[in-house]
């Protein structure tokens, strides 16, 4: 009995090791000489100022900004620390009551905008950080963005175009549009500073 102890012991200390240290810091190590960018958070710079991560949403609210994907984290939205949606469902009058309110936001934003509104602009993720939107969604916005900052709406829709990221490999996942990036590439065409 004592045997078998002490190999139990043994076996879990040494898979303690492999598989909590060993194995990580090689991932890490790895990961930060193949994709260090990635590794590091795709994290975004203005100069010497961080302004975001490629990964993680925040608010945009003014109107010459694209509006990002809504927030489903209380009370601080887009908190990378606090990661969740609302798990509402789709009959639940407190959503019903969210998406409403969203709905006449934008109306408010763009009254003379009689496209449909994307499900996008109105509905929370799952994980209430998403920094992207559908291209959709951002050509719904296009029009007010660009009345906003008196910029061309063609040149708007072609920083929608260089913004909008393809499936991967042709076939995973959607198109979406990199909110922030979107953003700053607006603001570096228009001279603007957020």
């Amino acid at each position: 009995m004592a045997k078998l102890l002490r190999q139990a012991i043994l076996s879990l200390l040494v898979l303690t090791v492999l598989t909590g240290l060993v194995y990580p810091l090689a991932v890490t190590g790895i990961a930060g000489l193949c994709c260090s960018r990635a590794a590091n958070g795709s994290l975004i710079r203005h100069g010497d100022r961080l302004v975001g991560s490629e990964l993680i949403g925040q608010p945009f609210d003014g109107a010459q900004y694209f509006w990002p994907r809504p927030s489903g984290i209380s009370p601080q939205p887009y908190d990378g620390r606090n990661s969740g949606g609302s798990n509402l469902g789709p009959t639940n009058p407190a959503q019903f009551d969210a998406v409403r309110a969203r709905i006449e936001l934008l109306r408010a934003a763009d009254p003379g905008n009689t496209l449909p509104i994307p499900v996008d602009l109105v509905t929370a993720s799952g994980s209430g950080l998403d920094p992207e939107i559908s291209p959709a969604a951002a050509a719904y916005q296009s029009q007010r963005v660009a009345r906003a900052r008196g910029l061309a709406p063609k040149l708007v829709e072609q920083l929608i175009q260089r913004h909008t990221r393809t499936r991967q490999w042709g076939i995973l996942g959607e198109p979406g549009v990199n909110v922030l990036t979107l953003n700053l590439a607006l603001d570096a065409t228009s001279g603007a500073d957020r």
